[in-house]
């Protein structure tokens, strides 16, 4: 019989009894540089591969928890805006609250502050879950390891679980049925002149979100077959890159996995297109720069967004190119 979530959380927490009156949490969006796409395990949220992440210091989420005894239901607030408990948004947090109740009639005020638009390919969810599992340590005072908060917060958004760390960081994809050994752990390497820019081509929000996107893709695409050696593949050379500083390696490596990725999309049925005519013309640009000496190379999540990667010195160059992209300094 399958391991439910319920199951593993009450085997794995010490307790759910509240020792706080509010906890807090905040928690940065990363960026995959190395996907993860596609899920062994449902309800846990185990992937079929491994991934790499860097995180973007300044952009994320900030949330704010409690137990109200006057709540009939659960409160969402995003972004000082309170949902309704039929909102897509708030369900979905609610369900994932379920896991820590302590009773079934115990209902969570959960305010919530993201700095990147929600649902748009941004990592919003990522940085979200992060900071939700942090506050919820406050609030019980489980004493939990930054392991074991990763496996939390993978529980809710798989990326969620590389957004506890600043910098670099690699999810493990694990092999046990109940997913103890599927968590991210920080990368000890720094990269002072790396440098991420966000070409925002469209912020609204998908309508294919990742969860049932991956699905019809592991269960469609026959290209599927070979992607999670693929992204094993671009996990240790990425890894290899960072520890040499070799920026060609990396941007390769990163811009050949999100292509890959994306080309697993395509092959899907019904196929799932996040991109748009303006991430087509902003890849176009990207390939042009390169073909004149300026080495930045691009990755994009399940979204229609680019993220350019570059180093300090093409700063100018890529900003003349793309006036409106934000540049971050992750280091």
């Amino acid at each position: 019989m399958s391991l439910t979530a319920h199951a593993f959380v009450d085997a794995f927490l010490p307790h759910k009894t509240p020792a706080n009156q509010l906890g807090h949490g905040q928690a940065p969006v990363n960026i995959a540089l190395s996907k993860y796409w596609g899920k062994r395990h449902l309800e846990l949220n185990l992937p079929t591969n491994s991934s790499l992440s860097i995180s973007l210091p300044d952009l994320g989420t900030q949330t704010q928890l409690s137990i109200q005894s006057e709540l009939t239901a659960d409160q969402v607030i995003l972004n000082h805006t309170p949902l309704t408990t039929d909102h897509p948004f708030a369900q979905r947090v609610s369900q994932f609250l379920n896991l820590f109740r302590p009773s079934p009639d115990t209902y969570f005020q959960v305010d919530t502050q993201n700095s990147v638009p929600t649902g748009a390919g941004l990592a919003s969810s990522a940085s979200g879950y992060a900071a939700l599992v942090l506050a919820l340590e406050e609030l019980f005072q489980w004493q939990l390891t930054k392991p074991q908060l990763s496996i939390l917060a993978r529980m809710g958004s798989g990326s969620a679980s590389r957004s506890l760390f600043q910098g670099f960081a690699i999810w493990h994809k694990g092999e046990k049925a109940d997913g103890s050994d599927s968590f991210a752990e920080p990368i000890d390497q720094q990269w002072p002149d790396l440098c991420i820019g966000l070409v925002k081509v469209d912020i609204s929000e998908k309508a294919v979100g990742s969860t049932a996107g991956m699905q019809r893709t592991v269960e469609t695409c026959d290209l599927y077959q070979a992607w999670p050696q693929q992204a094993e593949r671009n996990v240790k050379t990425i890894q290899q890159a960072i520890e040499k500083k070799d920026f060609t390696q990396l941007g390769e490596t990163a811009e050949h996995n999100a292509l890959s990725m994306h080309a697993t999309m395509i092959a899907t049925w019904p196929p799932i297109v996040y991109w748009q005519p303006a991430s087509l013309a902003a890849m176009q640009t990207v390939w042009q720069l390169r073909q004149a000496g300026v080495e930045v190379y691009f990755t994009m999540d399940a979204g229609p967004n680019l993220k350019l990667l570059f180093e300090s010195q093409n700063q100018d160059k890529v900003l003349e190119a793309f006036p409106d992209c934000q540049v971050i300094r992750p280091f």
